[in-house]
């Protein structure tokens, strides 16, 4: 072990700590460029996140930096069958959230989250209840009502197999209600044809509300959160409507099975760094996203155990099997 010398100058034992304390978590990483598949079309919710995240790790001091890579199709499973396929050195990192779990409940894929090694999750954005502008209910309640009273008859727009429908199951378990599914291939689809009324319901997020509940063009009956976001004050959570549920898009950075522990720490590491800087964390803000950093063991744990609600789940409504 290195004794600590007094007579280093100030100087040099800085640079002596920065280099110990790089070296930590250093790895042999054959690329200068890793690729980060996100698994949906540009401009959607996920892909800007993680662009903001390669801005941000790109005017970092680490190596390598990051390119996203968008392979949209198939609900994200396109993406994911893709990067399980990468080989296992650091050069391919994949964007993942619950849509690894749903799409496998829902049989579209054969794999899950544990097909892929964790690296850290980094972010929780709350859902909300969003309806069209000219929908005639004003109220979660009336929308509930209205769905009661006609079953299957409120046009709904989701990506089948992803989160965007698997929601609206759990809230059809909760509010004895049946929607009528119209798929889409992505968030921007389904915005557009909630912005042009040619559906009447589907999830959104808190920018998307803030830009379009002011003008009329959307309405924003509720979010599925534990408190009202700061944003949107006058939105109620579902639990104040007395629905108990919370839901969020909780996103996170995976990597293929077999990754080796010493590069997954460092990519770890490289998002935690992200995930500190002020600027990105306002930007997350902005867009209605908490940073939430959580390590390689921590985010397996978590993945786990939302597996397992979502399991059960799928199960009491006959969408699994075990």
């Amino acid at each position: 072990m290195t004794k600590f010398r007094p007579f280093l100058g100030a100087a040099v034992a800085a640079a002596t700590f920065a280099a110990a304390t790089s070296s930590a978590f250093a790895a042999d990483i054959p690329c200068s460029t890793a690729k980060l598949i996100v698994p949906w079309k540009a401009g959607g919710g996920t892909h800007i996140i993680f662009s903001t995240f390669e801005e941000t790790i790109n005017k970092l001091d680490v190596e390598p930096k990051i390119q996203v890579v968008t392979v949209p199709g198939q609900g994200g499973n396109k993406g994911a069958k893709e990067a399980r396929k990468a080989k296992a050195d650091g050069c391919t990192l994949f964007a993942i959230h619950q849509s690894a779990i749903v799409g496998y409940l829902n049989g579209r894929v054969d794999f899950t989250w544990d097909a892929f090694d964790m690296v850290a999750q980094v972010t929780s954005t709350p859902e909300l209840i969003g309806a069209a502008g000219g929908v005639p209910w004003n109220s979660y309640e009336d929308m509930i009502a209205a769905a009661k009273a006609d079953p299957e008859s409120l046009k709904l727009g989701a990506t089948f197999g992803s989160t965007s429908q698997f929601m609206w199951v759990l809230l059809e378990g909760l509010t004895d209600t049946k929607f009528k599914y119209v798929p889409f291939d992505g968030t921007r689809e389904r915005i557009t044809a909630l912005l042009a009324n040619t559906i009447e319901l589907a999830t959104i997020n808190v920018p998307t509300a803030r830009k379009y509940v002011a003008t009329g063009e959307l309405k924003a009956f509720a979010i599925a959160a534990d408190k009202r976001s700061k944003h949107l004050p006058d939105v109620p959570t579902l639990k104040e409507l007395g629905t108990d549920m919370t839901y969020a898009l909780d996103r996170g950075i995976v990597a293929p099975k077999g990754t080796p522990k010493d590069v997954i720490a460092h990519w770890g590491e490289i998002f935690k760094k992200a995930a500190a800087d002020p600027e990105l964390i306002a930007a997350m803000e902005a867009k209605g996203t908490d940073v939430k950093w959580v390590g390689p063991e921590g985010y397996a744990a978590w993945f786990k155990d939302t597996y397992d609600a979502h399991e059960k789940v799928a199960i009491d409504i006959g969408m699994f099997k075990k």
